[in-house]
């Protein structure tokens, strides 16, 4: 599998299957909760090739994996034995009601994403398709596609029943059941055909018609096709009553006497009380939040420009989602996500100006793919690996998106569906009626946010490592350049890392360097440092130069099944130790006569982050000589 060794790395290095409380994902993102997160290797998770960052927010141990989260996620989850669920936080306490609302938010709607997206793209090509003619309403393909893009939305409640009851840790067909029965067609023909039997609160906003009783009680019909907030609410009374009938029936009727009281009880209620009370709740917030638009659209527009992709980082933006999915039910538009529309293309344009700035080929090379992925609205790698560790320009990317934020409030800019990501999401503003003003602004916001983005951080938000120094009237780099030299830290001969049948290794996806064939069984440290790493197995160590340079020494191939037999450490993980200090002792005789190689690959870890690492020309060599020289 292309992910499993990934997979079970990230399992290590969080703690183990036994410190994971749940697991779920978004678009890029693993997101775990852990028992414990201080157990956690943060600082080798980061630096993982394959892992772009780790973030703690929320409750959550979030680590950023990019636009293939979903196949690490299913290799984890086989990998570990997972199971989604539990609501605690990382020291087994239970959340604050903040952190729990955004865990419950984005574990009931995060995986739905995907198909929401792909089911909205469709929606809106097939709106712009019958815009500009290509189709008519009367037409066989409008009529199937537009079913195609209304068939996730339009059913929202029995997907949400199914991802709540999993969230919950109820059965999921429980939830399914009670999102069906919400949206039952026979209850819409009844209020469509048939004279209300008497109407409730007349006079008030809340003023309903009654058509039908259950045992006497009035029951309210109401539409909860694409509504969200009545599902979720009924799936959680539901998850309760099921562990209530469960405790309480014999295990010989369990199987289908729990479903039977659990629906039996929660249905009527989810349509007497549940159903209406929550559709009030999703109108009037409905309301609020278009109040508080309607007081000042590009204030309101400035503002989620902003702070949007800070939102993301920390995962606050799944607080607006709901919001905006009970608008679109409620309202049938939403102002409040469109304000971010320009987002990710003003991240973009702060990326393409670090591109054509910068000297740096590894940052070039960077910058290519995270320029692709924002063009289509996923901004993490460009967050995570360019723009937020350098400040300055996602600062000025933020200040862009705000200019976008506020011309879409101020063209009246209204998202119809919730469709595709970047530059797929433009139709979801097109207006039933056509393309509007609001359209338009849609248009600009993300063309000006990308140009504004790119002229902030190419003329005032980047200074690159190389830069021309005016004193000198050369290059930064020619009078700057600093150096580390890298001891060896064994005695054998030289190979070069081409040469290693560990791809991880040979293809330089760790970092460059070198590898050593010992002749004998010492490990000594290259550099004056910190001992940030020595995993329990014995067989690799890591260590950070005083200059921040980052060793990682790897002692043969899949010597870590050996769990640390024949290795003796000689030093403890967070010493400070001194350049020729001995780290650890193997036995060489013995790891060969159990099958393993002994070749070592000495590696920079953090070679990106340097100008150059340069390889000892050596054929063989002693403790201490010089093996790499990394320049600063």
């Amino acid at each position: 599998m292309k992910y499993e060794a990934l997979a079970k790395d990230i399992i290590k290095h969080v703690g183990g299957k036994e410190n994971i409380n749940g697991l779920s994902h978004c678009v890029t993102r693993l997101r775990f909760k852990l028992k414990n997160e201080a157990v956690a290797n943060t600082d080798v998770l980061k630096n993982m090739d394959g892992i772009v960052t780790v973030i703690q927010s929320g409750g959550q141990y979030q680590v950023v994996i990019g636009n293939h989260v979903s196949e690490v996620y299913a290799q984890v989850m086989t990998a570990g034995g997972l199971q989604e669920g539990g609501s605690e936080t990382a020291s087994g306490e239970k959340m604050g009601l903040f952190n729990s609302f955004i865990d419950m938010i984005s574990g009931v709607f995060s995986p739905t994403l995907g198909v929401l997206a792909a089911t909205g793209m469709i929606k809106g090509f097939t709106a712009l398709f019958l815009t500009v003619g290509l189709l008519t309403k009367e037409s066989g393909t409008y009529q199937i596609l537009n079913a195609l893009g209304d068939c996730l939305f339009y059913f929202f409640p029995i997907f949400l029943g199914y991802t709540s009851a999993k969230k919950f840790g109820a059965n999921i067909f429980i939830g399914m059941a009670i999102g069906a029965t919400l949206v039952y067609p026979s209850f819409g023909s009844i209020t469509a055909a048939g004279e209300p039997l008497y109407t409730l609160f007349s006079g008030t906003i809340f003023e309903s018609p009654v058509y039908i009783t259950f045992l006497g009680i009035p029951v309210i019909l109401m539409s909860y096709t694409s509504s969200v907030i009545p599902i979720i609410i009924s799936t959680y009374i539901g998850s309760k009553l099921e562990a209530f009938f469960r405790k309480v029936t014999p295990s010989v009727v369990r199987t289908f006497l729990v479903p039977f009281f659990t629906l039996l009880v929660t249905v009527p209620l989810a349509l007497i009380a549940i159903g209406p009370v929550s559709t009030w709740a999703g109108q009037l917030l409905g309301q609020g939040t278009l109040f508080l638009y309607n007081l000042s659209p590009v204030i309101e527009g400035l503002l989620v420009g902003a702070f949007w992709q800070v939102f993301v980082i920390f995962g606050l933006h799944w607080g607006l989602v709901p919001i905006a999915l009970n608008n679109m039910a409620v309202l049938k538009s939403d102002p409040i996500l469109a304000a971010s529309f320009g987002a990710s293309f003003a991240q973009t344009g702060a990326v393409l100006a670090i591109m054509l700035r910068t000297k740096n080929a590894k940052l070039k090379s960077l910058s290519i793919p995270a320029i692709i992925s924002g063009i289509f609205g996923v901004t993490e790698p460009a967050i995570y690996g360019i723009t937020l560790p350098r400040k300055k320009p996602f600062i000025l990317s933020c200040v862009a998106a705000a200019v976008g934020g506020g011309i879409v409030g101020l063209m009246g800019t209204k998202g119809y569906i919730i469709g595709g990501l970047g530059i797929f999401g433009i139709p979801s503003y097109i207006s039933p009626e056509g393309m509007d003003k609001g359209f338009y602004g849609a248009i600009a916001a993300i063309v000006i946010s990308f140009i504004l983005g790119f002229i902030l951080v190419f003329f005032s938000g980047f200074k690159d490592e190389e830069a021309v120094d005016s004193k000198s009237g050369g290059t930064a780099r020619s009078v700057l350049v600093k150096q580390e030299t890298v001891g060896s830290p064994l005695k054998g001969q030289i190979r070069a890392l081409s040469e290693l049948t560990d791809e991880a290794f040979s293809t330089g996806a760790m970092g460059k360097g070198i590898a050593i064939e010992p002749l004998e069984g010492k490990v000594y440290s290259p550099v004056d440092g910190v001992l940030t790493t020595l995993f329990a197995s014995g067989h690799a160590i890591g260590i950070t130069s005083d200059n921040g340079v980052d060793i990682l020494i790897h002692v043969g191939k899949d010597t870590v099944k050996l769990k640390g037999k024949h290795f003796t450490p000689r030093a403890k993980q967070g010493d400070t130790v001194t350049k020729g200090q001995l780290l650890m002792e193997f036995d060489v005789a013995a790891i060969r006569e159990a099958g393993y190689t002994l070749t070592t690959p000495v590696i920079i870890s953090n070679s990106g982050e340097y100008l150059d690492v340069i390889e000892t020309d050596q054929k063989s060599i002693d403790y201490r000589e010089n093996l790499l020289t990394v320049m600063i």
